[in-house]
């Protein structure tokens, strides 16, 4: 029940924005996408050894240790599998995220001095 597209458009025409970006900020968005995909890149291969290094001894201990036998069911065993992996992820994207922005900071510190 909302207000169809043809007559949205007709009555909001689409416009372009008045601002254009500087080259400048062009540079400082691209620097920005790549730290992000860096960072994934980075958390992503943090998360798949840390799924391996806590797999291993967890289903080890399921197997042979009687009281993880009897207290860790299926769920238990994917939470702590995932607990780390997801842990792991997140703090490796962010470190990885930050030191690429410090780098840039300190690049265009050094660049902005260097212009003067």
């Amino acid at each position: 029940m909302g207000i169809p597209s043809e007559l949205k458009d007709m009555f909001l025409p689409h416009k372009k924005g008045v601002l254009i970006a500087s080259p400048a900020e062009d540079r400082k968005i691209l620097r920005t996408k790549q730290c992000t995909s860096e960072g994934v890149r980075a958390g992503f291969k943090a998360a798949s050894i840390a799924c391996v290094a806590s797999a291993v001894p967890t289903l080890t201990a399921v197997r042979m240790i009687p009281w993880a036998k009897a207290n860790l069911n299926y769920t238990a065993q994917a939470l702590i599998i995932s607990a780390a992996s997801i842990a792991a992820y997140f703090i490796t994207a962010d470190k990885t995220i930050l030191e690429c922005a410090r780098k840039n900071s300190q690049l265009e510190d050094a660049l902005r001095h260097n212009q003067q």
